[in-house]
């Protein structure tokens, strides 16, 4: 079986000093296996280590950092297959959740599914994604 992890560069400017939370915590930021892309749950924490209160900004940075690392593979969003979100308060958060996403997400849409959950790893955030993507088929 093939797996191979992809690892953030520690000059990162979209991960910035939150790239060591990988080696700290023991996870990988993506895995690469059998023509997908599995990419671990991405939160709204800004470069810099602070949290936004908002949500429409806490979207936007996970969605950018999944991004970026779509981007360290040669990918971009449209190669997104499968996402899930997970939202703290989902019914008050859901307008500015999807006022974000229709701004960077864009068609082929993948699917997606909303989860509520009652907490996230730290206080203050309210969405994490995880994603899936495809590599282009090799013709």
């Amino acid at each position: 079986m093939s797996i191979h992890p992809v690892e953030v560069p520690e000059d990162s400017e979209v991960f910035g000093k939150t790239v060591s939370a990988f080696a700290n915590f023991g996870y990988s930021a993506a895995v690469r296996s059998h023509g997908h892309l599995f990419i671990a749950g991405t939160i709204g924490r800004r470069a810099d280590g602070t949290i936004p209160d908002d949500i429409e900004e806490q979207t936007e940075i996970a969605i950018r950092r999944i991004e970026e690392i779509l981007r360290l593979e040669g990918l971009d969003l449209s190669a997104l297959v499968d996402v899930t979100s997970y939202h703290v308060d989902i019914h008050q958060h859901l307008p500015g959740f999807s006022a974000a996403k229709a701004r960077l997400v864009k068609p082929p849409y993948p699917t997606w599914s909303l989860i509520g959950v009652s907490g996230l790893a730290s206080p203050g955030l309210l969405v994490e994604i995880r994603a899936t993507a495809a590599y282009p088929d090799q013709s």
